[in-house]
């Protein structure tokens, strides 16, 4: 999900690559921290997102090593003194989320993350943000694109990159609002210049953000609160 919208300027790419090597305190094998490139994004308003892609880590040591590395960045120390880990399950069907903490304390920022292939982006924000993120390969497979001009109806289905941006965009509001698969992409609504999106039967309305970057279409979407 991604959309081009007036007046977001993309600063020059911050490109790291961690130098961390051995074994971190927190169990994980940091050697692939020297082989994963990040690249930070431009986002809204109390929202940090980075991209990383490696085809040689898992996509498990993806969203730890760049969640790490955000949340160190925001707190002013080091990445091996941020623990991640993931939540026990609730139940069937529930979302795991992953959790931050340090010095044995959890901290109070949520980390949203999308993967796509050898590529993963991770947000942090206020646990209450509505935050949701999409993102797509540029080139998509043939299955892809079916799937796409099934459910997006645009005028121009041969446009391909105007169709990716939109699903990026559906697809971000959907992972926004939280009510996941049982939403259909058909249900989410976007205005004429694609800066947000919303559904009908609620009033909280998302705001677009484009962070194409690098061959990826990525869309990150916030909840706005309903103006007065």
């Amino acid at each position: 999900m991604s959309t081009h919208g007036p007046g977001h300027c993309r600063p020059a790419p911050d490109v790291r690559k961690d130098e961390l090597s051995g074994t971190s305190h927190d169990g994980h094998d940091d050697r692939s921290e020297m082989t994963l490139q990040t690249v930070l994004l431009p986002a809204p308003a109390g929202v940090t997102a980075r991209l990383g892609w490696d085809p040689g880590t898992t996509v498990h040591d993806r969203r730890r090593i760049i969640a790490k590395e955000l949340i160190a960045a925001k707190l002013g120390c080091e990445p091996t003194d941020v623990r991640i880990e993931r939540e026990a399950p609730r139940g069937f069907g529930y979302h795991t989320r992953l959790i931050a903490s340090r010095d044995g304390e959890e901290l109070p920022i949520a980390i949203v993350t999308a993967s796509f292939r050898a590529a993963t982006v991770v947000a942090i924000c206020d646990p209450g943000l509505p935050l949701g993120i999409d993102i797509r390969d540029a080139h998509p497979e043939p299955a892809d694109l079916r799937l796409m001009r099934k459910h997006s109806h645009l005028v121009d289905e041969n446009d391909v990159d105007d169709l990716l941006r939109h699903w990026t965009s559906v697809q971000a509001v959907i992972e926004a609002d939280g009510r996941g698969v049982r939403m259909a992409p058909e249900r989410v609504r976007l205005d004429s210049t694609r800066q947000h999106g919303w559904f009908r039967d609620r009033t909280m309305r998302y705001a677009l953000t484009d962070a194409s970057q690098d061959g990826w279409i990525i869309t990150i979407a916030v909840g706005e609160l309903p103006s007065a």
